[in-house]
């Protein structure tokens, strides 16, 4: 996958946007105003950092050497994933649903009725 197909993807899910909160070279995309994906623009090798169950989280790293904890998070919830030919593409929309089904059961039960409608 490429940037565009990333955020394409992650654009994809429902009440999903994106912003530029901290510089205008880390694209962020948010459920309700949660983030739930990064993508450093300006890094030469394309990576996205995902929220991930802690458990789960410890597995992918053990698992495949494109992911490591994410620079600048809680190493414990959040993996930085290279884009690489080792990293599937449905793996890794795998990760990006799991990152945005994290972000969800996390909010408050009027947000999530206001998302599921």
């Amino acid at each position: 996958m490429n940037v565009e197909e990333l955020r394409e993807y992650c654009l994809s899910r429902k009440g999903t946007t994106e912003c530029f909160p901290f510089d205008e070279v880390t694209l962020v995309f948010k459920v309700l105003g949660k983030m739930f994906a990064l993508i450093p623009l300006d890094d030469p090798e394309l990576r996205i950092a995902l929220k991930c169950d802690p458990d789960r989280a410890l597995q992918l790293r053990e698992q495949y050497s494109a992911i490591t904890p994410a620079f600048h998070f809680n190493k414990k919830y959040w993996n930085s994933v290279l884009i690489s030919p080792s990293i599937s593409r449905t793996l890794l929309e795998e990760l990006i649903d799991h990152s945005y089904d994290e972000v969800v059961a996390k909010l408050p039960r009027k947000l999530k009725e206001e998302l599921c409608g």
